[in-house]
């Protein structure tokens, strides 16, 4: 147990971060007629009736003049997509309101766009709190959006994610149900329904598929490059399906130094194009009972999956392997890695 004479403030400060918190910025018209924002997550709710909040605010920061004579101010929540707010309205010496949405409120407070909600306030009371000065005010208006918040944890920003629910689960699950790689094998499979049914619309086949892919990540890959790289799906490539493909019109075979090299046609580029409007099109139905932010996580972890199970990936078949700076996405080519 620590005591009050014992407290080391680094590690109180670690202590408070274990709580989490949302993010806001607050905003007021200075006595000189600026305006003055800041960010801070020390909001909190005080009231119902009347509904009134508070923030806190430290007593040597440059901004608490302006606070201090001002008689109103505005609460912004910031949402999940306002991250690069936070950091703008927390650095000094510039100006925080470059470049940010805004319209004014109450006593012509400034008011943010985009945020999860705000409130206009009335400043009510101000008390000293040791080293920060606590702002009591009454909400005059307020506007909710719907947008998710951003939330702030031990030092780090995050996302909000709804809690599990174990009761929906299915009781009768099993190793096999509840492994990571039956879970991705399924979810892979279920959600390359619709483009198999593209492909097969299309007189093509998986392989078919898979080297329109490879050649839409860089175009102009030699026949052994492709099969190579084609291992990754469980796929051998022949000579037959590149002649296949080129029969259609969707490929060009150009004889190369060592090898003979796929190009796409105009024809075949535009068949990749449409294939991956399909795929989008899956994919959105795939995660359409996901919020926003969730969809988001999965996405991010997914990619920390495939970091950490790489290192059993042979060299040939990384993903820097497989973009080309002439990728018809508009990708980074080898930076995508």
């Amino acid at each position: 147990m620590t005591t009050l004479s014992s407290i080391d403030g680094k590690e109180f400060r670690k202590a408070l971060g274990a709580f989490a918190t949302g993010v806001t910025v607050v905003t007021c018209k200075g006595s000189d007629g600026g305006d003055v924002g800041l960010t801070a997550n020390s909001f909190n709710s005080v009231s119902l009736n009347p509904p009134m909040v508070l923030w806190s605010l430290g007593k040597n920061s440059s901004n608490l003049n302006a606070f201090m004579h001002s008689d109103h101010f505005a609460v912004h929540i910031l949402s999940v997509d306002q991250e690069n707010i936070s950091n703008q309205f927390a650095k000094s010496a510039i100006d925080r309101f470059a470049g940010v949405e805004m319209e004014r409120g109450v006593a012509d407070v400034p008011l943010l766009g985009g945020c999860s909600a705000r409130f206009e306030c009335r400043t009510t009371y101000r008390y000293e709190g040791g080293d920060h000065v606590i702002f009591v005010g009454e909400v005059v208006s307020f506007q909710s959006f719907g947008h998710a918040p951003l939330v702030f944890h031990s030092g780090k920003y995050g996302l909000l994610l709804k809690r599990f629910d174990e009761a929906s689960s299915d009781p009768h699950s099993n190793f096999g149900d509840d492994f990571l790689g039956f879970l991705l094998r399924r979810a892979y499979f279920q959600l390359m329904t619709p483009l198999r049914a593209d492909v097969q619309r299309r007189g093509l086949n998986e392989i078919h598929r898979s080297i329109l892919s490879i050649l839409s990540m860089g175009d102009g890959r030699n026949m052994t490059e492709v099969g190579r790289l084609l291992e990754l799906t469980g796929h051998q490539a022949g000579e037959e399906h590149f002649r296949d493909l080129a029969m259609q019109g969707l490929i060009e075979l150009r004889d190369g130094e060592e090898n003979v090299h796929a190009h796409f046609t105009a024809a075949g580029r535009n068949s990749a194009i449409e294939h991956m409007a399909v795929g989008k099109a899956a994919e959105e139905d795939a995660m359409q009972d996901l919020d926003p932010q969730e969809a988001r996580l999965l996405k991010v972890l997914l990619n920390r999956v495939i970091r950490n199970t790489r290192v059993n990936l042979p060299h040939a078949l990384g993903k820097e392997k497989f973009w080309r700076e002439n990728n018809i996405w508009g990708a980074r080519g080898s930076a995508q890695s």
